[in-house]
């Protein structure tokens, strides 16, 4: 497993390029795909790439409004003290690797969005207090806690079938999510890999000497500056809890009423909101809020330079029904015992090209859904097969990884060595689930 670990580490330091022209290198290869095995033309391909280019823009600014609050929220006094205290736990670097891997996966099972900034605050605090851990490696075990989110409770495929309206309705009707989320093969693939996501590291950490510290003083925050409240008006209204308490719980006031009126919708919005108002009432004061939210928002260029050619790769897929095309690949040699691997596959597949559990659902349900049906699979099985794909080959895919490499301060060669042992291991797993538990 060391042997095989460090492979993958040189070969992804050495040739892995920046995820910017990973990005570009993704396009091409859409694009050429689009062209030989579409029927479209080039100017049609071009105009779908165009069109998608701005296509996710709303979802970028979620990404980036995530990344900023929670990364202000972790600034605050009352959450650096959790941060450490969790920390504390870890005595030695293959203990760090283990909770921070273990405490991130649980995370991100309640919440994808959630889970994925506290595993990348948790990562700088556990290299702040524990010598000897190999960073890039503990920031690989916070983002690999990442693949167990679409058998979570925020799952974007099982949460939609369990709604009105959802694409396959008419066919399957309403899939609640005692049979996905809840069923029984689901919270054992589940369970299996987060358990097994510690166990993981603990081998790969375990008497590694080749190992890239990170100096503390680089993980530090920058000191807040404080004025002088009582220097002009402006100043002490700028300082002044009393405004920060108003707006904090008028803020939470809302939350209460959204969760009274809903239920548990964690969706992203809400994380957002949450993080938001929690920032601003933990800072203490508007301006302190300001000026962490002013050093937050450095780690966010990855996101405003990558997103929109995501969403221009998304457009050729899905306007040239490329991505619909590589679904029925996989369809064409499927039995009613294989199915859901091959779904699930078919899916880690387009996720490279579609990094979205809503825009892969788009793509794939129509088709495997039906497909499966034909076959005698069970529709909430094929949903889950997607909803698995999609999580797993986020492990070698950059984007999801944006917001947490812009928190720990790496870049994607960092990790990707690692994360293609986490791919392997819980490809395993869920290949196996699909197979023998279903």
């Amino acid at each position: 497993m060391k042997g095989l670990t460090r492979f993958f580490v040189k070969v992804s330091q050495k040739y892995l390029p920046d995820a910017f022209l990973f990005a570009i290198i993704l396009t091409v290869i859409a694009f050429g795909l689009a062209l030989g095995l579409t029927g479209k033309t080039f100017i049609e391909v071009l105009a779908a790439w165009g069109g998608g280019l701005w296509g996710i823009l709303a979802f970028a600014m979620q990404m980036t409004l995530i990344l900023v609050t929670g990364h202000a929220l972790a600034s605050s006094p009352p959450v650096k003290s959790g941060l450490k205290a969790i920390a504390s736990v870890a005595k030695n670097p293959v203990q760090g690797l283990m909770l921070t891997s273990f405490v991130t996966a649980v995370a991100c099972w309640l919440n994808w969005g959630f889970g994925l900034i506290v595993g990348a605050l948790l990562a700088r605090e556990v290299a702040k207090r524990v010598r000897g851990i190999d960073y890039g490696m503990l920031v690989a075990a916070a983002y690999s806690g990442f693949v167990v989110w679409h058998g979570g409770i925020s799952g974007s495929i099982p949460l939609a079938v369990a709604s009105k309206g959802h694409i396959v309705e008419n066919l399957t009707g309403i899939i609640p999510v005692s049979r996905t989320i809840f069923a029984p093969f689901n919270l054992a693939i589940s369970g299996a890999m987060i358990i097994a996501l510690p166990l993981l590291f603990m081998f790969m950490g375990r008497g590694k000497t080749d190992v890239v510290e990170i100096d503390p003083a680089l993980l530090a925050d920058e000191p807040i500056p404080e004025e002088d409240p009582k220097r002009s008006p402006a100043a002490r209204l700028e300082n002044s809890r009393i405004v920060t308490w108003l707006f904090g719980l008028m803020g939470l006031g809302y939350l209460v009423y959204h969760f009274a009126t809903k239920g548990f919708d964690l969706n992203l919005n809400i994380v957002i909101t949450i993080f938001l108002f929690l920032g601003i009432l933990l800072h203490g004061t508007p301006i302190r809020y300001v000026r962490a939210v002013d050093q937050a928002i450095k780690g966010a260029g990855g996101i405003a330079l990558q997103f929109p050619l995501y969403g221009g790769i998304q457009g050729i897929m899905v306007t040239t029904g490329l991505a619909g095309i590589i679904a029925n690949w996989f369809v064409s040699f499927s039995t009613p015992n294989t199915f859901p691997l091959f779904t699930f596959f078919a899916g880690g597949l387009i996720n490279f090209f579609v990094p979205s559990g809503g825009g892969q659902w788009v793509v794939q349900g129509p088709i495997n859904i039906p497909a499966g049906m034909k076959l005698g699979v069970d529709p909430a099985v094929v949903a889950m097969g997607i909803s698995y794909g999609d999580q797993w080959t986020n492990m070698v895919q950059p984007f999801w990884a944006l917001p947490l490499l812009g928190i720990a301060k790496l870049g994607i060669r960092d990790i990707m060595g690692y994360c293609m042992m986490t791919l392997l291991v819980t490809g395993a797993i869920i290949a196996a689930g699909l197979l023998f538990l279903v």
